[in-house]
């Protein structure tokens, strides 16, 4: 039996399918940005390459928690 996927990357199957680009990419994205706080990153992602809130939110949660090793 397969483990349900919970918090942020429980939208990463749909984030992938709706915008074409594996995660990995997403996450390199953020982290190459000059940006650091959640919300600019957030914003960035919504109006630089047209990202849903939920999507980007989720994406710059699970980032930003894999860096700070939580």
């Amino acid at each position: 039996m397969t483990e349900t996927v919970k918090g942020p990357a429980s939208y990463f199957p749909s984030i992938e399918k709706k915008y074409g680009r594996p995660i990995a990419e997403w996450k390199d994205l953020i982290r190459s940005s000059a940006l650091t706080k959640h919300m600019e990153l957030v914003s960035w992602l919504k109006a630089e390459h047209g990202l849903g809130h939920g999507h980007a939110n989720a994406l710059v949660a699970h980032t930003l928690a894999e860096d700070s090793g939580k």
